[in-house]
């Protein structure tokens, strides 16, 4: 007993600890945030580190920290595959958008692409597509985040509701009034906590097996039950032509999906110089490939040291695998929540899904702030008011209030289908958009709208007519049957289909002279743009 008094008095304290600290940082920020450059783009005050890591920490997510993990314990070489994708995805799009999306009062997607193309038209669009992009990752961070919060307490089921409303209130707090620069804190502060728990983890792990990763990779072999098929691709969604076309579809997915999510794209705006922009490309995936190696390890010891059959049975998807590994590695401890080990990586799951619902909240309130309401020509010049800081704070606790009323009605179902929502959007309309609109000299509003409004309902029927929404059980509604959609995630087809819509709409009834005189114009004024670059 103890033990257990022991354990959860220590996951209240460092619980806590984590609360005050960020509300603190969030309130040193807050002193000058009516300013809109501030509330929008403080992050250009952190610098190359402070920039880079606070990438990182927008990047790491529930799905990155918790799926990740379980993935790797229950599927073997796919997980490892997700795990790269994940390092890959952020490498790829630093090394492509980190300098050329910085411009000076460019806050959110839309004001960058009303910049870049002359065209005010395309805000509401993205708009839209950042709100379809962000609203189901919302809700999943949410919703973990309570039952994380649940679990590090020990309370009963029915404490659920409760934990996720606190969850929301401190998420309110922190993106209402620390705005960019405060989240940017928050995610530093996450990211120290979340490698230190993860990092000592994969060091107990491999302790465990003498320090040798082949020891650890045939018990964990052994412990999935797999057989060869571990060390092989096509264990998560199965060795037919439908499986491997998903893994595929998967794949391209996350590399183009999860680093072009708009709350990582929102801190690129503000970066001062090129100079700037390649540090913080270093300092953003250096951390993040660290993490993703550590977790590859603990997934590898959660199948060696727990076993395929008890972590299906905690989620069937393994989410909770990180958790369960921790009883397995503290002996002494009567159970999995009697360990403080458990209690300090529960936190550390807290903060990672407490951070990252954070920054969510800000990007998806900016967008709603200024692509949804602003009245102003194509470029816009930054010229955000006091008013529309005041406006972007209530978009805040709206959104943060829509968010928990929705998670009640989520909680207790597979949060996949809504990952595979929010990414399948971001990699089939974000990536067609910006690099046709950096690349393409005769890419236009007139594109942008038809790769938004063209690849969104595709994205929705394929999504509604796989098996990730009905007809197994592990789907979103198990109870109904009528997929007829072989695939789980559309990536396959909706990422194309983006690129082709966006190719097809764009240039559409100007004359060639107009469009080289449109491009003369961009080229004219973004290295202008550049050197002043916030």
């Amino acid at each position: 007993m103890s033990g257990a008094i022991d354990a959860r008095s220590l996951a209240v304290v460092i619980f806590l600890g984590f609360v005050a600290v960020s509300l603190l940082l969030c309130g040193l920020a807050a002193a000058d945030q009516d300013d809109p450059d501030h509330f929008y783009a403080g992050g250009s005050t952190l610098g190359p580190v402070g920039g880079g890591l606070a990438i990182a920490g927008d990047y790491v997510s529930a799905a990155t920290l918790l799926s990740t993990t379980g993935s790797v314990a229950l599927a073997g070489f796919d997980g490892l595959l997700f795990a790269l994708a994940t390092v890959a995805s952020l490498a790829l799009v630093m090394r492509l958008f980190a300098e050329r999306l910085r411009r000076r009062g460019v806050f959110t997607l839309g004001d960058f692409l009303a910049d870049r193309l002359g065209d005010g038209s395309v805000r509401r669009a993205l708009g839209v597509a950042t709100l379809v992009v962000l609203a189901p990752l919302l809700l999943v961070q949410l919703t973990t985040a309570g039952h994380v919060m649940t679990a590090m307490f020990g309370l009963p089921d029915g404490a659920l509701t409760g934990c996720t409303v606190a969850s929301g209130a401190l998420m309110v707090c922190y993106s209402a009034f620390g705005g960019m620069r405060g989240t940017g804190y928050i995610q530093i502060l996450k990211v120290a906590v979340v490698l230190g728990a993860v990092t000592l983890l994969a060091g107990l792990v491999l302790a465990r097996f003498g320090w040798s990763p082949f020891a650890l990779f045939d018990a964990a072999r052994a412990g999935s039950k797999a057989g060869g098929d571990y060390a092989r691709p096509g264990l998560q969604f199965g060795h037919g032509l439908a499986g491997g076309l998903d893994l595929i579809g998967f794949q391209i997915t996350l590399v183009l999906g999860a680093a072009c999510m708009p709350h990582i794209m929102m801190r690129l705006h503000p970066v001062r110089d090129a100079r700037t922009a390649r540090r913080a490309g270093v300092w953003a995936v250096a951390p993040v490939a660290l993490l993703c190696a550590g977790i590859v390890v603990v997934g590898l010891g959660a199948s060696a040291l727990v076993g395929r059959d008890l972590l299906r049975a905690a989620d069937p998807a393994g989410g909770t695998a990180l958790l369960m590994v921790t009883g397995a590695l503290d002996p002494a401890a009567a159970g999995p929540r009697d360990s403080p080990l458990f209690a300090l990586v529960a936190c550390a799951a807290f903060a990672t899904t407490l951070a990252a619902v954070a920054g969510i909240t800000l990007a998806a309130a900016s967008s709603v702030a200024r692509d949804f309401t602003a009245r102003r020509g194509a470029q816009g010049e930054g010229t955000a008011s006091g008013r529309e800081i005041r406006r972007a704070r209530w978009a805040v606790a709206a959104i943060g209030a829509l968010a928990v009323l929705l998670s009640a009605y989520t909680h207790d179902r597979n949060p996949q289908v809504l990952l595979s929502l929010s990414f399948a959007a971001a990699a089939s309309i974000l990536p067609p958009v910006l690099l046709y609109a950096l690349f393409r000299p005769r890419f236009d509003a007139r594109g942008v709208r038809w790769t938004v409004y063209g690849t969104l309902p595709l994205i929705v029927a394929l999504m509604v007519l796989s098996p990730a929404f009905s007809g197994t059980p592990v789907a979103l509604f198990p109870e109904w049957d009528f997929d007829v959609f072989p695939l789980q995630t559309p990536g396959l087809v909706t990422v194309p289909a983006g690129f082709l819509l966006g190719l097809l709409g764009s240039g559409r009834g100007q004359d060639a002279a107009d469009d080289e005189a449109r491009h003369r114009h961009r080229t004219r004024r973004s290295p202008a743009r550049a050197r002043g670059g916030a």
